[in-house]
C-alpha cells in the first residue's frame, strides 16, 4: 500500500512539528555532530608512541598527600603570621567547619631556616626535604578556589573541579605515550595499608577512556600482586599452550566484533598479566637493593619503613619503563583539623625521609633528569586557628593558596615560585591552578595540552578542558 507524504506527516508520532523543530535546530547548530569522519583516537594499546615534540621527561612519580598539608607550617614561612599570633584576622574567611570557626591567627609552632645554596626557607618538620631544596621547586601559589577535598582532588587528577567520570592525569599520559615496559603496566598505583585515599578509585580512574588506561593498583602488602604464578601442574609448556589457544579464541571473537573497546582491553589485560609473571616479581623485589639504599629510604626504621618501601618500588618501576607511578596515603592524614602539634609531626616523620630519598636516589642514578617527582596535596590549611587557640587546635581547609613541590624532568631546582599573602591565606603572586600544573607536566613529557584530546560520544575531551591553562615556563630549565 502506498502512502502520501501528507498522510505520513499527519499520522507520524510527532507530526510535522518535530520535523520543523529538527530543521531549526540543525540550522542553529544545536544538534549533535553527525559527521561520519573516522575517530581520531590513538590505537587501543599501550605501545610506545611518539609525543608531539621532543620531551624533557619520560616518566612521572606523584607523591600525593591527601588531606591538605599545612603550607604555613612546612614550606611557606610567614613571619607576619608568627608576629601577629593570637590577633584577630581582618580578612574574610570561608570555613568548612563553622561550628569550630575562629578568626585568631595561628603562628607556626615550628622554626624555619634557610636550606641549601638557594636559601629556601623550610620548616624543621621537613629536615630531609630541606636537604634537597637545591633540587626542587617549591610552588607557593597553588590555587583551586575550592576548600573541599573531593572537589579539589578531582581538579588535580581529572582537570575539572568536582567532576567525576573523567580520566586522570595518569590515564591521559598512558593514552598519549604508551609505555616502553613491555611486561609492566604503563600506569601503576601503590596503595596504603590503611586503605584507599579519600575519593577512592576516582583517584586513578580512566573515566570515559577504556579501562586499559586506568591505574593498575598494587596491594599494600606482600604479595603485592596476587596469583602471578600458575599452579605447578600448569606451568611451562602447558601454560604456554593454554595461553596460545586463549589468544586464538580471543582473536577470533574480536574479529567478529570489531571496535569493542572493552573486549580489546580485556584481551590485552590477559596478555599483560601473563607477561608480568616474571617482570613484576623482579621489579617489586627490593631485597635486591643494597643495604645503604634501603637505609637511605628509611627501611631500617619503623616510622618510614612502609612509605620508604613504596618510594623505592616507585624508583624501580620507572627504572624499568613504567610511565606514571602514584603513591597514595590511606584516608587523609594531612587533614589536621585538631591536634596540629601532634598530628602534623607524625605524618611528616612518616613521609619526609622517603620522599627526599627518592629524589636523591633518582639523581645519583642519572634518572632525575628524565623523571618528574611531584609532592603535594589538593589544598592547604587556613592561617587561623580551628577551635580554641590552645594545644588542641588545628587548621581548617584552604584552597585559596597553598604549596606543592616538583623536581626533575626539566623543572628547575633551588627555586621558590609564587607567593601567598602575608599570612598565607590566598595566592597573591604568580597564581597557579591545577590546570597550569597539568599543562606544564604534559609539556615536559612532550605533549601539548591544547592538542591532546580523546573523542567520546561524539565530543572531543581534553585534560585541561579548554580552561585558560598555561605552561609555566618560569619553572623550566
Amino acid at each position: 500500500m502506498t502512502i502520501s507524504r501528507r498522510d505520513f506527516l499527519s499520522t507520524s508520532a510527532y507530526g510535522i512539528g518535530a520535523f520543523a523543530l529538527a530543521h531549526l535546530m540543525q540550522r542553529d547548530g544545536l544538534l549533535a555532530e553527525t559527521s561520519n569522519k573516522p575517530p581520531e583516537n590513538l590505537p587501543l594499546n599501550l605501545q610506545e608512541r611518539a609525543p608531539h615534540y621532543q620531551p624533557r621527561a619520560n616518566a612521572l612519580i606523584s607523591l600525593f598527600m591527601h588531606g591538605g598539608p599545612s603550607h604555613v607550617d612546612l614550606p611557606d614561612e610567614k613571619k607576619e603570621l608568627t608576629k601577629h599570633h593570637g590577633s584577630e584576622y581582618s580578612g574574610e574567611v570561608v570555613y568548612s567547619f563553622v561550628n569550630r570557626a575562629n578568626k585568631r591567627l595561628l603562628g607556626s609552632p615550628w622554626k624555619f631556616r634557610q636550606q641549601g645554596d638557594c636559601g629556601t626557607n623550610v620548616s624543621e618538620l621537613l629536615p630531609h626535604i630541606g636537604s634537597i631544596v637545591d633540587d626542587i621547586s617549591v610552588l607557593r601559589s597553588m590555587h583551586t578556589g575550592h576548600n573541599g577535598h573531593e572537589v579539589s582532588i578531582r581538579y588535580f587528577h581529572g582537570g575539572i573541579a568536582g567532576v567525576t567520570g573523567r580520566p586522570t592525569l595518569g590515564s591521559w599520559v598512558s593514552y598519549a605515550l604508551g609505555t616502553s615496559a613491555d611486561n609492566l603496566p604503563a600506569y601503576m598505583v601503590l596503595s596504603d595499608p590503611a586503605g584507599h585515599p579519600v575519593d577512592g578509585t576516582h583517584n586513578w580512574s580512566s573515566g570515559f577512556m577504556p579501562p586499559l588506561y586506568q591505574g593498575t593498583v598494587l596491594r599494600a602488602q606482600e604479595p603485592r600482586i596476587l596469583n602471578l604464578d600458575a599452579p605447578a601442574q600448569l606451568r611451562g609448556v602447558v601454560q604456554q599452550q593454554n595461553l596460545d589457544f586463549l589468544r586464538q579464541l580471543n582473536a577470533r571473537h574480536l574479529a567478529a566484533r570489531p571496535g569493542e573497546a572493552d573486549l580489546e582491553t580485556r584481551i590485552q589485560s590477559y596478555e599483560l598479566a601473563a607477561a608480568m609473571q616474571t617482570a613484576a616479581k623482579e621489579a617489586l623485589d627490593i631485597s635486591q637493593e643494597p643495604e645503604h639504599i634501603q637505609k637511605l629510604y628509611g627501611l631500617d626504621q619503623d616510622p618510614t619503613r612502609e612509605y620508604g618501601t613504596r618510594c623505592l618500588i616507585a624508583r624501580r618501576l620507572v627504572e624499568r619503563g613504567v610511565r606514571f607511578v602514584q603513591l597514595f596515603l590511606g584516608g587523609q592524614p594531612w587533614d589536621n583539623h585538631q591536634n596540629l602539634r601532634g598530628a602534623l609531626p607524625d605524618i611528616c616523620r612518616r613521609t619526609d625521609k622517603p620522599a627526599a630519598a627518592l629524589v636523591t636516589d633518582l639523581k645519583q642514578r642519572g634518572l632525575l633528569n628524565t623523571t618528574i617527582v611531584h609532592w603535594g596535596g589538593e589544598i592547604g590549611r587556613l592561617p587561623v586557628s580551628e577551635g580554641t587557640l590552645d594545644a588542641s587546635c588545628g587548621r581548617d581547609h584552604n584552597g585559596q593558596g597553598f604549596s606543592i613541590w616538583v623536581a626533575g624532568g626539566g623543572f628547575k631546582g633551588g627555586m621558590a615560585f609564587g607567593e601567598t599573602d602575608e599570612v598565607g591565606h590566598r595566592a597573591a603572586k604568580d597564581i597557579m591552578t591545577p590546570n597550569d600544573y597539568q599543562a606544564t607536566v604534559l609539556h615536559l613529557l612532550g605533549l601539548d595540552h591544547a592538542k591532546l584530546s580523546y573523542r567520546s560520544n561524539g565530543r572531543d575531551f581534553k585534560l585541561t578542558n579548554n580552561a585558560p591553562a598555561r605552561v609555566v615556563h618560569e619553572l623550566l630549565r
